[in-house]
């Protein structure tokens, strides 16, 4: 029973942890691709605004990558934002695999602690008889108590899991398609300037 109350105070931090890190104002801000618009319209992103672009949200420390790089190729830009995009893609993906390992570990945990209190039902058959009836159904419930303890810990880990997942895969989508949208943007922007 240890692994498995240990395993689910990991599961409970977890998912709070990431329900917390996971929501979308946090990730990418729905007010922060106009204001850089906006800014790259009025030739005011300059180092303080890329500097509070990277410290605000993993949106913004993707838009800041393409931003830092528009001067350049094309590819460059895209270039950059897909490498910054893949390291803010782990970290809204992490602990989640731990959570996942939870979900599927829980359930052999507890199917583990029923064998060996099984085992020792059985020992006790072995050294005793069958005498006492009342004695051997209440090893074998209390046996039986952690697989029910395991599978209470990973059915809701599986649950949180999957929406986690999700949530953080709908997340990385939007960033990809906002810094997309601003990559655009910035190379109209640069060619519209350019000849100028």
């Amino acid at each position: 029973m240890a692994p498995i109350i240990l395993c689910s105070i990991l599961a409970i931090a977890i998912i709070i942890e990431r329900a917390w890190i996971l929501r979308s104002r946090r990730v990418a801000p729905a007010d922060l691709v106009p204001e850089v618009w906006r800014l790259v319209a009025t030739d005011a992103l300059g180092p303080v605004n890329l500097r509070r672009l990277r410290a605000g949200s993993p949106l913004g420390r993707v838009i800041a990558a393409g931003v830092s790089h528009a001067n350049g190729p094309r590819s460059a830009m895209l270039e950059r934002i897909e490498e910054v995009g893949r390291v803010e893609a782990m970290q809204l993906e992490r602990h989640l695999n731990t959570l996942g390992t939870i979900a599927a570990v829980t359930p052999l945990l507890g199917l583990l602690g029923t064998v060996i209190g099984m085992i020792d039902v059985f020992s006790a058959i072995d050294a005793q008889g069958l005498g006492d009836n009342r004695a051997l159904a209440g090893g074998i419930g209390e046996a039986l108590i952690t697989t029910g303890a395991g599978l209470s810990v990973a059915i809701p880990s599986v649950a949180a899991h999957r929406y986690l997942r999700g949530r953080a895969n709908r997340l990385v989508v939007a960033i990809e398609r906002e810094a997309l949208k601003l990559a655009d943007v910035l190379t109209r922007h640069t060619t519209a300037m350019g000849p100028a």
